[in-house]
C-alpha cells in the first residue's frame, strides 16, 4: 500500500519535501451508511423504510449514480475500505478505525526527502510538533487560566532520523467502551460493542486481545493465549492511563450521552425561538432550533422592490429532504420535501406589492406521534393568502450535509420551483424568525435510534 502511495505521489512531483507517517487518532476517515435506493440517508435513519420499498427501488434503479440520487456507500463497503484492519471508526480498540497515513511537508526545516517514518505518532502529537517547529513554548496560562499540559509528544525528533528511538511509547484509546493501550510495540485491545449496535454485556465481560505491533501491524494474530503475563501488564497499564487522563469512570452508555440535557452538557441552541438575518448561510441542523415533530412558525420582515421580488427567504435541507419558504411569481410559497420522493407545495396566487411586509408560514402539526403531517397557512401582513397540507414529515433529521440558508438555498434545492443556483431573494430581508409550538412529540423517539442517527452523522 505505502509503496503504491509513494509511487503515485512521486509521479505528481510531491515527494521532494515530504515525510509520510502512519498517524494514530481517535476517529478515522471511514464512514458508514445503508444503501436504500435513491435517498439512503433519509428513510432508513428516519424509520420510514415503507416509502422506499422494493418496488420503488427497482423503478428508480436507473437513478443511482446520477444527480437524482443521494449516493452513499453501505456498511459493508465501509468495513471493506478499512482492509487489512479488522474494524471501522467507533471501534477505538482496533486500528482500522483510527490509523491513517499523514504527510508532513516542511521544505525549509526537514532535510530528509520522500521517506517513511515508522515511529508511533498520535493526533495529539501534531500541536506539540508545530509549537516546537515554530520555537514557541507550550502555553501555561491563557487569559489568566492555567492550562493542562499537552499530552502529545513532538514528532520533530524523527524528521531527519528514520532510526531515532521512539518517544511516544504509551497511548490509550477509548470510545463507548471500546478501548486499547499501545505500549512499546504492543497493543492490548478490548472491543465492547460493534458499530451501529448496542452492547448487552458489561465491561468486565469483554475479551482482551494482544498483538505484537512490530510483527503484526494489522492486528491479525491474537497472541493473548501465549502471552498472558504481557496481556495482564497492558490491561493494568490501560487502567493507569485511563485514571491519569480522566477516562474513568468509564461511561459506556450511548444514546443517553447524546442527550445534552440529561448529562448536563451545554447546548448550542436553547429556547423555542431563533432569529436570523440576511447573509446567514450554511448553518448545520444542530445549530438551529428543531422544527421536527411539532408546530412551528416562520415569520419574515422583508422589503419588496419595484417590479416585485422572487427567491428564497429561508431553506433547511435540500433535494433529499427539507423545507423552504420563498417567493415565486412574486407570491409567498412553502415547500416540504419528503426525502426527495415527494414534495408538497402551498402557494399564494397574488404577488406581494412594493414595500415592507411581514410574511408568515405557520405549520400546525397533526400530533399523535412522530413524522406526522400538518396544515400549512401562509399570510402576509396578518392576512391569510393560502393554505395547504403536508401529508408526512421527516421525524429525525433532514440531511447529513445540507444546511439552513437565509436569502438563498445553497447546494441542492428543496423546491422544484427554483433551481440549484440563481434562487437568491431579489428583495431585502430585515430579519427572519422561527418560533416553535408547545406540542413537541420528539420525546416519543427511541433513545437507541437517536444514538444511531448521531453516530451515523459523524
Amino acid at each position: 500500500m505505502w509503496g503504491s502511495l509513494l509511487d503515485a505521489l512521486d509521479e505528481l512531483g510531491e515527494l521532494d519535501d515530504t515525510l509520510i507517517y502512519l498517524i494514530i487518532g481517535d476517529n478515522g476517515a471511514s464512514a458508514e451508511g445503508t444503501m436504500t435506493g435513491t435517498t439512503n440517508e433519509g428513510f432508513t435513519i428516519n424509520h420510514m423504510e415503507d416509502i422506499e420499498d422494493d418496488a420503488y427501488k427497482i423503478a428508480h434503479q436507473g437513478d443511482l449514480g446520477t444527480p437524482l440520487s443521494y449516493n452513499h456507500y453501505a456498511i459493508g463497503w465501509a468495513h471493506a475500505m478499512d482492509t487489512p484492519y479488522q474494524w471501522t471508526k467507533q471501534v477505538a480498540s482496533h486500528w482500522g478505525g483510527t490509523r491513517n497515513g499523514t504527510i508532513v511537508s516542511w521544505p525549509n526545516g526537514i532535510a530528509a526527502r520522500g521517506e517513511i517514518r515508522k515511529q508511533f505518532a498520535h493526533v495529539i502529537d501534531v500541536a506539540p510538533s508545530v509549537l516546537q517547529a515554530a520555537g514557541i513554548p507550550e502555553p501555561h496560562t491563557v487569559n489568566g487560566i492555567t492550562q493542562r499540559p499537552y499530552e502529545g509528544t513532538p514528532m520533530n525528533y524523527s524528521f531527519d532520523d528514520a532510526d531515532a528511538p521512539e518517544r511516544h511509547t504509551t497511548q490509550y484509546f477509548e470510545m463507548l467502551g471500546n478501548r486499547a493501550i499501545f505500549h512499546s510495540g504492543w497493543t492490548a485491545v478490548a472491543k465492547h460493542k460493534d458499530p451501529w449496535l448496542s452492547s448487552s454485556h458489561g465491561l468486565d465481560d469483554d475479551v482482551w486481545e494482544l498483538y505484537n505491533v512490530e510483527e503484526d501491524w494489522t492486528q491479525s494474530h491474537d497472541v493473548a493465549p501465549e502471552q498472558p503475563e504481557k496481556l495482564a501488564e497492558l490491561e493494568r497499564l490501560f487502567l493507569i492511563q485511563a485514571a491519569r487522563f480522566n477516562v474513568l469512570p468509564m461511561d459506556v452508555r450511548s444514546a443517553e450521552r447524546f442527550n445534552g440535557e440529561l448529562v448536563g452538557r451545554p447546548q448550542l441552541v436553547k429556547g423555542d425561538s431563533q432569529t436570523f438575518y440576511s447573509g446567514m448561510k450554511r448553518m448545520s441542523e444542530n445549530s438551529v432550533v428543531n422544527v421536527k415533530n411539532k408546530s412551528f412558525t416562520v415569520t419574515a420582515r422583508i422589503v419588496v422592490p419595484d417590479g416585485g421580488a422572487d427567491g428564497v427567504l429561508i431553506a433547511q435541507g435540500g433535494a433529499y429532504g427539507g423545507w423552504s419558504v420563498y417567493l415565486t411569481g412574486g407570491g409567498l410559497a412553502f415547500a416540504y420535501n419528503l426525502g426527495g420522493v415527494q414534495t408538497e407545495y402551498t402557494r399564494a396566487d397574488a404577488p406581494l406589492a412594493k414595500g415592507e411586509h411581514e410574511v408568515r408560514m405557520h405549520f400546525a402539526y397533526d400530533g399523535g406521534g412522530l413524522g406526522k403531517g400538518g396544515m400549512v397557512t401562509l399570510s402576509h401582513d396578518d392576512t391569510e393568502v393560502a393554505s395547504g397540507r403536508v401529508t408526512r414529515t421527516l421525524p429525525f433529521f433532514f440531511s447529513m450535509d445540507e444546511t439552513v440558508d437565509i436569502g438563498a438555498d445553497l447546494a441542492t434545492p428543496v423546491s422544484g420551483d427554483y433551481g440549484p443556483t440563481g434562487n437568491e431573494f431579489t428583495g431585502g430581508i430585515v430579519w427572519i424568525r422561527i418560533d416553535l409550538g408547545d406540542d413537541d412529540h420528539s420525546h416519543l423517539a427511541d433513545a437507541e435510534h437517536r444514538m444511531q442517527i448521531a453516530m451515523t452523522r459523524q
